[in-house]
């Protein structure tokens, strides 16, 4: 007879979302045994977006892709939302619509995260990319009441080890939600130059913190040339952007 201590440890594990299989295999026990104790019918079938939820099922077939997660946090920080209700969670990012391919890529990294569908909706000016899936919570801990610059915006350990891993991912999704790369003028002594830039201009303090502590994992040079807005002009810093970011289209 196993001790009580085993059952009580293999119900925690099993409350913390981790499968009956990751439970038997940590605790090296017959599936039978820790499915006896942890249910008391059959589980119910996991389908749709909890096939892909990382954090619920880490032992899951098909984790997310992290470049692409990387890339749908920024955009997410930008311009998206996170409609939490007692129906289906709906994640919506505004796309602007004169940038067909950004509209692509932020269906495309949708899919490669979580979503099984996606849809293009229309409106004034822009296209919202929207996902259905109850998981999506789990992957975006920073939904919450408000607009984000009224509150605290934190990354959990986790988001921070994969921007930290991809933070020219998560850089690309920024600048392509509140970020443009423009052409500055100025005149010197009646010349006038022309260089490239980029800026990003966020009203939240804790994402443009996020966006700064990216470009330095890069080495890549800013300034803050406005209360809410960064600036990326030096030649080098620029070229170094361009290869993670590039301009949207």
């Amino acid at each position: 007879m196993r001790p009580p201590e085993l059952r009580l440890c293999a119900r925690e594990l099993r409350q913390r979302g981790h499968s009956i299989h990751a439970v038997a295999r940590s605790l090296d026990l017959p599936y039978s045994t820790v499915w006896h104790w942890c249910v008391d019918r059959p589980e119910r079938a996991v389908v749709g977006t909890a096939l892909r939820c990382f954090r619920c099922f880490p032992d899951v077939a098909n984790p997310t892709n992290p470049e692409a997660y990387a890339y749908l946090l920024g955009l997410y920080l930008g311009d998206g939302h996170l409609a939490v209700s007692p129906k289906v969670p709906v994640l919506r990012i505004a796309c602007t619509a004169a940038y067909p391919d950004l509209v692509e890529s932020c269906a495309q990294s949708m899919l490669a995260v979580l979503a099984t569908r996606v849809q293009r909706i229309p409106k004034n000016g822009c296209v919202s990319v929207e996902s259905s899936g109850r998981h999506w919570p789990c992957l975006l801990p920073q939904h919450g009441p408000g607009r984000k610059h009224e509150r605290p915006i934190v990354l959990a350990d986790w988001q921070r080890e994969i921007v930290s891993a991809h933070p020219g991912d998560f850089l690309r999704g920024l600048f392509h939600s509140d970020g443009c790369r423009v052409s500055n003028r100025v005149t010197v002594r009646g010349r006038e130059y022309v260089y490239p830039r980029y800026l990003f201009t966020n009203e939240s303090a804790d994402i443009m913190g996020l966006c700064q502590w990216a470009l330095d994992l890069l080495g890549i040079s800013w300034r803050m040339n406005r209360r809410n807005s960064l600036s990326v002009a030096r030649r080098a810093a620029v070229a170094a952007l361009d290869r993670h970011v590039g301009p949207k289209s």
